[in-house]
């Protein structure tokens, strides 16, 4: 049951671990929490068939803590975190719970909670979680008492009124949301703003029948590959909950970091923040003409840096895009659909640009099995390690430990950290050389055999 309070959010299957007790408990500690900022809170939920019965179990919990439970429904994941900044009927949110599980298979469900438009995080989940398990035997009556709010309206009418220069947009493209629930807002918006577009698997449908809802996964893309080879020349494809975005061309699947130089570079002297995976190139591009800052991976990681410094634009190369320019700061896939065909309507060549940056091979996100607890102790043996690495192990030039671990070398870069979300360690590569590239793989996964080694 503990597993199920993670770095960035609450996350588990439904019934097995998140069940009517531990819902209730979850929904009660928090609003104990809401309560000391107002007791107000939001509750939307995705399109998985034990939502609406999740929220029933969460308000009852809130409800218990005598907070007042505000009900939008069905929504993607930025309507939630949009509410926060809105007042509805003259009652503004507190803090805002979104029940999603996001891009995992269909038995999972969860909560992506913020509190005073801060996300709820770390140890302020782990805190709860141990109250959670030291009140099992807690009794919480049923009391799904709400008044319904209309936030997603609230949010079209935002999202057209701030983009309705894009109407007129005559460029063809395609959009895949995937059966999650994109759909419910974005249709609507890029009707009503008179586009040109088809949309794949609009209706939310929780069981995912056409394909699974993480546009990460290049076989997840398959079907709006398939129509960017005909009339369609731009696709968006987005994750379960729509806070994640693929965007891509008649040629390429274009990644957040990329994403960052394209919609930094239109902006003026921007501060960027980017996570230990993103590419060198990004950081040495956005540096030419503004600030780039390297930080830790995770959404709510990225929220909070990008508050702290009041900086103009986040990204994660998973597609998290997080906009403070013109917007909130927070990670919003449909917002950031606007802003792209917004930098084509005013002339980008997303092609051509690409085209123009330096050339780099990077490999996918590697993942390597561990444990739980092992996974934290691997970085740190490899850390040691690299103190006194082999003599055949390529230069180092720095060593950055912003994350796990990343290592500058001559002509490009490992990294190896341990996953918040998953027992496995997370390992990526890049160099402007391509035997480079597959060196400092080598080299850096001999390290994380002898850490391995080392810990028996």
């Amino acid at each position: 049951m503990k597993s199920i309070f993670r770095e960035y959010d609450i996350r588990g299957i439904f019934e097995k671990e998140l069940n009517e007790k531990t819902v209730k408990l979850i929904g009660y500690f928090l609003g104990q929490q809401v309560k000391k900022i107002g007791g107000i809170v939001a509750i939307g939920y995705d399109a998985r068939s034990h939502s609406p019965l999740l929220f029933g179990h969460l308000a009852s919990g809130f409800n218990q803590a005598d907070c007042k439970v505000l009900n939008m429904g069905l929504v993607p994941t930025p309507v939630n975190y949009f509410s926060n900044y809105q007042s509805f009927d003259g009652i503004t949110p507190n803090a805002s719970v979104m029940i999603t599980g996001s891009h995992n298979p269909s038995e999972y469900n969860g909560f992506k909670i913020t509190m005073d438009k801060k996300p709820f995080f770390a140890e302020d989940i782990y805190a709860l979680g141990r109250k959670v398990l030291d009140n099992l035997d807690m009794k919480i009556k049923d009391d799904t008492t709400h008044k319904k709010i209309d936030a997603k309206n609230r949010y079209i009418n935002f999202m057209v009124k701030e983009f309705e220069h894009l109407k007129g947009f005559k460029e063809k493209f395609v959009i895949d949301c995937g059966n999650g629930v994109a759909g419910v807002a974005i249709i609507d918006i890029f009707e009503q703003l008179g586009f040109d577009y088809k949309a794949l698997f609009a209706k939310p449908d929780g069981t995912f029948p056409n394909h699974h809802p993480d546009p990460t996964v290049e076989e997840n893309l398959r079907d709006i590959k398939k129509e960017l080879s005909g009339i369609y020349k731009y696709g968006f494809a987005y994750d379960g909950d729509a806070d994640r975005l693929a965007f891509l061309t008649k040629k390429y699947n274009v990644k957040g970091d990329i994403l960052a130089i394209l919609f930094s570079e239109a902006m003026k002297n921007p501060t960027v923040i980017g996570e230990v995976k993103c590419s060198q190139i990004m950081y040495d591009i956005i540096n030419s003409y503004g600030k780039a800052v390297m930080y830790k991976t995770g959404h709510s990681n990225l929220k909070v840096k990008i508050a702290e410094l009041d900086a103009d634009f986040a990204a994660e190369v998973s597609g998290h895009l997080f906009f403070n320019d013109r917007y909130f700061g927070y990670d919003d896939a449909l917002y950031a659909s606007l802003r792209m065909i917004e930098l084509i309507k005013n002339g980008l060549d997303v092609d051509e640009k690409i085209e123009t940056l330096p050339k780099v091979y990077s490999t996918e996100e590697i993942k390597v099995k561990t444990s739980e607890s092992e996974k934290f102790k691997l970085v740190d043996e490899v850390k040691e390690l690299l103190k006194n690495p082999p003599s055949n192990f390529p230069n180092i030039k720095e060593i950055i430990e912003v994350d796990g671990v990343r290592v500058i070398f001559d002509e490009g870069w490992g990294l190896v950290r341990a996953s918040n979300t998953t027992p496995v360690l997370v390992t990526r590569f890049e160099s402007t050389n391509k035997e480079k590239a597959k060196e400092y793989e080598e080299k850096m996964n001999e390290l994380i055999l002898k850490a391995k080694e080392a810990l028996k």
